[in-house]
């Protein structure tokens, strides 16, 4: 679990950073050089660094040197690191691919949810730090914001109230961000094994079948040797995914079916 999490610098000046509002008149002018970057070329320059390495390689030491800054001119930018990923994660929100659903005859509701999950599901894929960021207290920035009434569209209309729309559209996001996890730990243990998730089955293929007692376990062999063979390995990501998300459309769709014979 990362120990960053979303929401937790300043209220009042995330806002203003995340919103690009101006400082206050009143406000005693800022100390320091000249600025020659911007906030948005900071927030860049932080998500390229996150892309590459992860949440733990962003460091204010390690943007300031992306943009050949001293550490220190990056606060005249961005007061912390906390506001920094604020900035960061309503700006990857505000920049991820949405299909456009104006002048087209609206879609099957199934078919528009879906959409809003893949949409989530590359933006995992786009910047992985997304999906291990902690934003139970989400930046209420422009990107935020644009995003919830993108997605909650996809629900409108289908005989829910306004509590259980935000609800269904959170359980679906929920479902994403957990399936993009894992996906990402099925990639980090590729790494660190330096072996693909099928050469290491293969590798342990002798020892398990020397420890596993098909009558003693008839389930856990029986299955085991289908779904493994079928995903020739332990997991499949896409496969994970195509089933889950059938699983939460089924769900929904049971939910409407009673809303609408109400």
């Amino acid at each position: 679990m990362a120990k960053e999490r979303s929401g937790a610098g300043d209220p009042a000046r995330t806002l203003e950073l995340l919103w690009r509002e101006p400082a206050p008149a009143d406000a005693p002018p800022r100390r320091g050089p000249k600025q020659g970057l911007s906030v948005d070329a900071v927030v860049q320059a932080a998500i390229a660094l996150a892309d590459s390495g992860g949440l733990e390689a962003l460091t204010m030491r390690g943007v300031a040197q992306r943009l050949g800054v001293t550490p220190m001119t990056l606060y005249t930018y961005v007061p912390a690191k906390a506001e920094l990923l604020d900035l960061m994660l309503d700006t990857a929100y505000l920049e991820m691919e949405r299909a456009d659903r104006s002048g087209r005859p609206a879609a099957p509701w199934r078919a528009r949810v879906e959409a809003v999950a893949r949409e989530n599901l590359e933006l995992c894929r786009r910047h992985p730090w997304v999906a291990t960021l902690p934003a139970t207290r989400p930046p209420l920035g422009p990107g935020v914001i644009a995003k919830y009434e993108h997605e909650l569209a996809a629900f409108e209309g289908l005989g829910l109230d306004d509590i259980e729309i935000d609800a269904a559209l959170t359980f679906l996001l929920d479902f994403v961000r957990a399936t993009a996890r894992a996906e990402l730990d099925a990639q980090a243990a590729g790494r660190d094994s330096a072996m693909s998730d099928a050469q290491w089955w293969e590798a342990h293929a002798p020892l398990l079948a020397k420890v596993l007692d098909a009558e003693r376990y008839p389930l856990a062999a029986r299955v085991g040797s289908a779904a493994g063979e079928a995903h020739q390995g332990s997991y499949n990501p896409e496969y994970a995914f195509r089933f889950g998300l059938a699983r939460v459309l089924d769900g929904l769709g049971a939910l409407i079916e009673s809303r609408a014979a109400s």
